[in-house]
């Protein structure tokens, strides 16, 4: 017999494995389709490997290791929890916001339960999913209606397609953006019905461009708020006051997207550049649009807010019922509001606004702790230093603010930092760092104090 036929041969079968004493004890613990496609898959990498001539480990107790590890790895969730220590606040890759325990503990009491989604217990009758959060967002922002949907570009699509479909809408050159993942204005426009009327440049639009592109296919004037981008230099842009007086000169609504809407004043924190819901609402705005899952901290929702009658007209069209949002994400979305009528205690409670607005002595103690407990054990592993650095608060938000903060910089000596890097990417929990000269670094800002174990733990074992 061949070398390679006999080591074929000495690998069990699959009824063999299914029947041993580790067999029984895999298929009472995993669904048995879990188990069958870990043992095969096992069974057929070693064959591969003795085909290409390389070496096999056939002995039983490898071939049972190999196959517990695969049937973990193949009962595993997907989508998991990892701790982000980039110093991105609200990261797109990562979730974006982090909920709070109000807004968690809320999605859990309606998950385990029937809940009044669509009845009006007062009446006993057919209800709709978006009263619930109606009489907050009223009392929060100050408009006369509101309406929520599954996300942001849902929202401008829905008020699009609702107020302008096959009509214009006048829109500056200047704030045709891109909101993420190749999803731009245009393309939303044109998905909606509505027509594009570019006005003014790149750089510089005047009221009098909006003036003069009015005609009598005009249903809209949209300005999109430069939420993750800035243009600077000779620049100049119309303010949404004037635009909104345009507007009600000629009877024309005016829509404001705000893309990452905020809830409170960021200037009072030294956070800059950023305009309130309310803010922009007063200025005369007649639908205002934004995210829930940005500085609000919330759940992924596309908000919409504004006059009463057009908000009535947006729940007449079909298209609403497509976007509408879940009620897990309305549990979340109601918890994290009712957090804003105490500021003082959201921006403490919400993590979003926590890690914005946290006083950097704290950032620096828990980046001393960090380090602390690194240096105990890891010092013939790595040079390990506190350092200065900038935080972004990410997700499209806040595009040109640098927040400083402090990091833990760790290079190693017995392997390359892009291997570290990969190492904690891939343990678990995950963790996510970023690379900077040849240094690995841990943002404080975004690393929460109950992780702060956990991630020294990976941070050890990665090393070692």
């Amino acid at each position: 017999m061949q070398p390679k036929q006999k080591l074929l041969a000495e690998i069990p079968s699959v009824d063999e494995l299914l029947k041993s004493p580790y067999g029984a004890k895999w298929l009472e613990a995993y669904p048995r389709k879990t188990v069958i496609r870990a043992v095969r898959e096992t069974l057929d990498r070693k064959r591969k490997k003795i085909l290409a001539g390389q070496s096999a480990e056939l002995s039983g107790d490898e071939i049972t290791r190999s196959i517990e590890n695969k049937i973990k790895e193949l009962s595993a969730y997907k989508l998991k929890p990892l701790i982000n220590a980039t110093g991105v606040v609200i990261h797109t890759n990562l979730g974006r916001a982090v909920l709070s325990g109000r807004a968690i503990e809320n999605m859990k009491c309606l998950a385990g339960s029937y809940s009044n989604l669509e009845y009006e217990l007062l009446h006993g009758k057919r209800g709709k999913r978006y009263s619930h959060i109606k009489d907050i967002l009223r009392e929060l922002s100050g408009a006369e209606d509101a309406l929520v949907v599954n996300n942001n570009a849902a929202a401008v699509l829905l008020c699009l397609n609702t107020f302008a479909k096959d009509r214009e809408v006048v829109v500056s050159r200047g704030e045709l953006v891109e909101i993420g993942g190749s999803f731009r204005i245009p393309e939303v426009m044109r998905a909606s019905g509505a027509i594009l009327r570019e006005v003014g440049s790149t750089n510089k639009t005047h009221l009098t461009d909006y003036g003069n592109s009015l005609c009598g296919n005009t249903a809209l004037l949209l300005k999109v708020h430069q939420s993750n981008y800035k243009i600077t230099g000779f620049t100049d842009e119309v303010p949404l006051e004037e635009l909104a007086k345009l507007g009600r000169e000629y009877k024309i609504p005016v829509m404001a997207d705000l893309g990452s809407g905020c809830m409170i004043d960021f200037e009072k924190y030294g956070i800059h550049g950023e305009p309130s819901v309310q803010g922009i609402l007063k200025t005369g705005a007649d639908i205002v649009t934004f995210s829930g899952d940005k500085l609000l901290g919330g759940p992924q929702a596309g908000i919409i807010l504004g006059k009463e009658r057009f908000m009535q007209k947006l729940q007449k069209n079909p298209l609403l019922r497509a976007v509408r949002i879940d009620k897990l994400s309305l549990a979340a979305l109601e918890a994290t509001l009712m957090q804003y009528l105490d500021e003082e205690k959201a921006v403490k409670e919400i993590p979003t606004l926590r890690m914005l607005t946290q006083p950097i002595d704290e950032i620096k103690k828990r980046a001393r702790k960090i380090y602390n407990y690194l240096k105990k054990d890891t010092g013939s592993y790595a040079v390990i230093e506190i350092l200065k650095d900038q935080s972004r608060a990410g997700g499209g938000s806040l595009p040109e603010t640098d927040f400083p903060t402090f990091v833990v910089s760790i290079k190693p000596s017995k392997t390359s930092v892009n291997t570290l890097e990969k190492r904690l990417r891939e343990g678990a929990p995950p963790v996510i760092a970023r690379i900077k000269e040849d240094a690995l670094i841990i943002d404080a800002r975004t690393v929460g104090e109950r992780e702060v174990k956990d991630l020294v733990k990976c941070v050890k074992e990665a090393l070692s």
